[in-house]
């Protein structure tokens, strides 16, 4: 008969090897939000706050310009991407909208833009009267310049609006060849490359939005500049300037209440001649958005950094591809994306992401049904053709935000995640 102590000393070795087993099946949990926006600083908390207490919420409730919340970040963001004149606004949105009435946009007028990028920018092109004609997607989810040299050819367009999509740059030297070449007025879309740079890295490195004739950049919660709505319109245009700002709501002489755009003389009669849609920043949000300017470069460099850590740890998996980007661009890495490359199904696909889910990482896959991001949806402004390249890489490809606020042991835990998460789907 087995003694008491030898039973206990076996009961304990089942014990060990059921917690052993036990502990093999368990998961990395994720419980912080990756939805996680940027916090506004106590120095812009203050200003706001001191905005609001004024009462003089309109940007052009001051006596001077300089006395303008508005008018001063105009300055200052205009100073940051090097770009001569500014008209802060209440939305990205809206920014691209009136950036199409100044080129020139018609009703009727064919817009060539991106077919992966996010509704908003059809939907400018749709509000200016354009029809959208959609560009292929490269592998590294920039525009593929072969299709757009087609659809120049095809289309007649003389306008395009390239959006650097989650600040995805393409060779742009190239792409304003192609463009000079086809008689097409570039403008940009830098919603998503606020602190990206194009150049070859020296000093001759120019924020993105100079190839074009104007571009545009948002400071909705998740970019660069936080002030829940609002966007910027910029360019070195004169003109451009006077009609943007005349759009957005600088009747009569108002505009000699801004700091960033060109002379009274520019503006001519355009006060009379063109409508004022209101869409002006308010001064309460440009307020907040001062002091973000300032440590721009401090939080690129930091995002990049854990970029770096988390693109080195998810690319190690044979069913991943994270792109190289152009080797003249230097990224703001405020997100991650990937495509799950090899012989991959749609079900191994749903899986994976139900597996993050399961386990507190909310990611999201371009292609998906509900998408935003996926152009089947627009049904407002319909492909006119097939886009195969597009479909099949937005079918595979995951998106990650990488939350600023987050601590560096935070990100460990997202790769472990999305490791298991890989394993779990596809072994290895």
């Amino acid at each position: 008969m087995e003694s008491p102590a030898k039973k206990a000393r076996t009961c304990s070795a089942v014990d060990e090897i059921l917690k052993a087993t036990s502990d093999s099946k368990k998961r990395t949990v994720l419980t912080k939000d990756i939805k996680t926006a940027d916090p506004i600083s106590q120095e812009g908390i203050d200003a706001a706050v001191a905005v609001m207490a004024s009462g003089k919420l309109y940007r052009y409730n001051v006596k001077e310009a300089k006395d303008s919340p508005v008018s001063l970040v105009e300055v200052e963001v205009a100073k940051y991407t090097g770009h001569k004149y500014c008209v802060a606004l209440n939305s990205c949105g809206s920014a691209l909208y009136l950036m199409l009435l100044a080129a020139g946009v018609k009703e009727g007028d064919i817009v060539l833009t991106n077919a992966f990028t996010f509704v908003a920018v059809p939907s400018a092109v749709q509000h200016a009267g354009g029809k959208c004609v959609y560009v292929e997607t490269a592998e590294n989810y920039t525009m593929d310049l072969d299709d757009l040299k087609l659809k120049i050819a095809e289309s007649g367009a003389k306008y395009l609006m390239i959006s650097h999509m989650r600040g995805k740059v393409a060779d742009m030297d190239e792409m304003k060849r192609i463009c000079d070449e086809g008689g097409v007025m570039l403008l940009e879309d830098c919603a998503h490359s606020l602190g990206v740079l194009f150049g070859d890295g020296t000093a001759a490195s120019k924020h993105t939005g100079h190839h074009g004739k104007a571009c545009c950049i948002s400071s909705q919660s998740y970019k660069m500049l936080n002030s829940g709505e609002g966007g910027f319109f910029l360019t070195d245009d004169g003109q451009m300037a006077a009609k943007v700002a005349v759009y957005a709501g600088a009747y009569e002489g108002l505009s000699a209440k801004h700091l960033a755009v060109p002379s009274k003389e520019e503006f001519g009669d355009l006060p009379y001649l063109l409508p004022n849609y209101s869409q002006r920043m308010n001064s309460v949000s440009a307020a907040m958005l001062r002091p973000q300017i300032h440590t721009l470069e401090q939080r690129v460099l930091k995002y990049n950094e854990r970029y770096a850590r988390v693109e080195k740890s998810i690319s190690a998996h044979p069913n991943v591809l994270v792109p190289k980007q152009h080797k003249n661009v230097r990224i703001c890495g405020d997100s991650i994306q990937f495509t799950l490359v090899g012989d991959v199904s749609d079900a191994q696909t749903k899986q994976f992401l139900k597996e993050c889910i399961d386990h507190g990482l909310i990611v999201e896959l371009f292609g998906a049904a509900l998408n935003a991001r996926n152009f089947v949806n627009w049904k407002f402004a319909p492909a006119g053709q097939p886009l195969p390249k597009t479909a099949a890489i937005i079918s595979r490809t995951i998106d990650i935000r990488l939350p600023l606020t987050w601590a560096d042991e935070d990100f460990d835990t997202l790769c472990n995640v999305v490791n298991e998460s890989l394993h779990a789907v596809f072994g290895n």
